[in-house]
């Protein structure tokens, strides 16, 4: 295990709120609670009410659900739609009980919890009505239309505009509001962490439509398998500027004379939408459509050992998007093993470790002289820095190797950095201090894309220097320092062996 890194001194509380437009609202929608934005009491039955009962009370108040609930404890939750799809189109009995109809222990969350948890989970989940909870009592409910009429962001009814679509066409359609959803997030102020969550769960609920399209195309599955996202769409931290990254871990059952055919034509159908959707083809190939990355468990679990423990660079260059996955559909078993074996290789590791510093060091803040920001100087980008591949790659990277140091299953890069302070591969300042420089940076990129989009240009992870104020760059120059130090921290510690 690393020994805890130390951070620089630099204090960057205000890095966040130094971002263009960081002042635009007094309210920021990741910390306003939940419990603001109750706009009446849920109204509720007991357990022992009928389907008709339920139903007429939602008549009388005019409400779209009724919560199921006992002693302030919460049993179930039915909506205008159970009604409609489980009695009515069932021909169902409405003097049986409501719990045959209703959505057993549904989703909750804490009252206390930010609204933009909220957003993140009913997108995630395409639901509309999320019960408010304090302990096990049921305190309110909050819906889709509270939260986007709010705040005026779409990101729940775009995922359930993805689910309704019956085929590509429509989801090509219904894709060309991705770029309003970003614009519409960068307005409200919402951080990069809570857009991320936001713009990647839109883009599992259009991976997981065009799985469900494929599978109504070329019949069921012939053996169990996971489709599996990978680098930014698995760490949840996707922009409108992304390409796509997923791989098929199949059961090992498979058999490719046999099977074969029917996987090829699934990744095809799927990726190839993705990329008509505007996930475009992922450059190095990195898709479940090529056959390298549509395999059985066995041989993923070779591919890890082999990188583990025969780590060559360029290899882990190109391969370094495999290390950050996320189940978005199937057999989480299949995963879940895979990620469990790969941990346990890479925890303490020195010499693979070594060789992943030796990549991420490839990616260095634009530092010039003094510390001052060196941006690009000649091409099309002049003047220019890269946020992406200078600013925010290398913190990702850095988050990576803890990580994997340390056996942590988290994939988010924030989440692996509290992770990593918890577990002792980094300080409590450290972590403290990339998280800030993480969200700071990313906020940057996120605004300067919604900029470019409402004036019509395709977005880019390019930000011209003389953009800023005087008081931007210098919060931009702490935040190059921020990661230029913690680099330097991990470089003397690969280069002493003291992995």
């Amino acid at each position: 295990m690393m020994e805890p890194m130390q951070a620089p001194s630099t204090d960057l509380d205000e890095l966040v709120s130094a971002a263009p437009g960081g002042q635009e609202q007094h309210l920021h929608l990741l910390s306003e609670p939940l419990s603001a934005l109750r706009w009446r009491d849920p109204v509720a039955v007991s357990p022992s009410a009928s389907v008709r009962e339920a139903a007429q009370l939602m008549q009388e108040r005019q409400v779209s659900s009724v919560l199921v609930v006992e002693q302030g404890r919460l049993f179930g939750l039915v909506t205008d739609r159970d009604l409609r799809n489980r009695v009515v189109a069932a021909g169902l009995d409405t003097s049986r009980p409501v719990m045959d109809i209703a959505t057993l222990a549904p989703l909750t969350l804490d009252e206390r919890r930010p609204a933009i948890e909220a957003l993140m989970l009913m997108a995630r989940h395409n639901v509309h009505h999320l019960p408010l909870t304090d302990g096990e009592r049921v305190t309110g409910l909050v819906t889709a239309r509270d939260l986007t009429e709010r705040h005026g962001t779409s990101a729940v009814y775009l995922v359930g505009e993805v689910c309704k679509q019956p085929d590509l066409e429509g989801l090509v359609r219904v894709s060309r509001r991705l770029p309003e959803l970003q614009r519409h997030l960068a307005a409200a102020d919402a951080s990069a962490h809570a857009t991320g969550h936001l713009i990647t769960a839109v883009t599992d609920a259009f991976t997981t439509r065009l799985i469900q399209l494929a599978e109504a195309r070329l019949g069921p599955p012939p053996v169990d398998y996971a489709w599996v996202a990978a680098g930014s769409q698995a760490r949840c931290e996707q922009t409108a500027k992304t390409d796509q990254d997923n791989c098929l871990v199949l059961d090992d059952t498979y058999d490719e004379a046999r099977h074969g055919a029917y996987f090829e034509a699934l990744a095809r159908f799927v990726c190839d939408g993705l990329n008509a959707c505007g996930y475009v083809h992922c450059p190095g190939e990195m898709m479940a459509m090529t056959p390298a990355w549509r395999q059985p468990w066995s041989r993923w679990r070779q591919y890890f050992h082999q990188w583990i423990d025969e780590p060559e660079p360029k290899a882990l260059m190109l391969t370094c998007v495999f290390f950050d996955l996320r189940l978005v559909h199937g057999q989480a078993a299949l995963l879940n093993s895979l990620r469990r074996d790969m941990l346990e290789r890479t925890r303490g590791n020195g010499i693979f470790l070594a060789y992943m510093v030796g990549n991420a060091l490839a990616h260095r803040p634009p530092r010039g002289l003094f510390g001052g920001i060196s941006p690009i100087r000649s091409g099309e980008h002049r003047g220019a820095i890269d946020l992406k591949h200078t600013g925010i790659v290398p913190i990702v990277d850095l988050a990576r190797i803890y990580a994997l140091a340390g056996a942590l299953e988290e994939v988010n890069t924030q989440d692996r950095l509290q992770r990593a302070a918890d577990s002792g591969e980094i300080s409590a300042d450290g972590v403290r201090d990339l998280r800030q420089t993480l969200e700071f940076l990313a906020v940057l990129r996120i605004r300067h894309q919604a900029r470019q989009m409402t004036q019509g240009q395709p977005p880019d992870n390019f930000l011209v220097v003389d953009s800023l104020s005087n008081f931007e760059r210098s919060q931009l120059k702490d935040a190059f320092g921020v990661v230029h130090t913690l680099q330097s921290v991990l470089e003397q510690r690969f280069q002493a062996g003291r992995f």
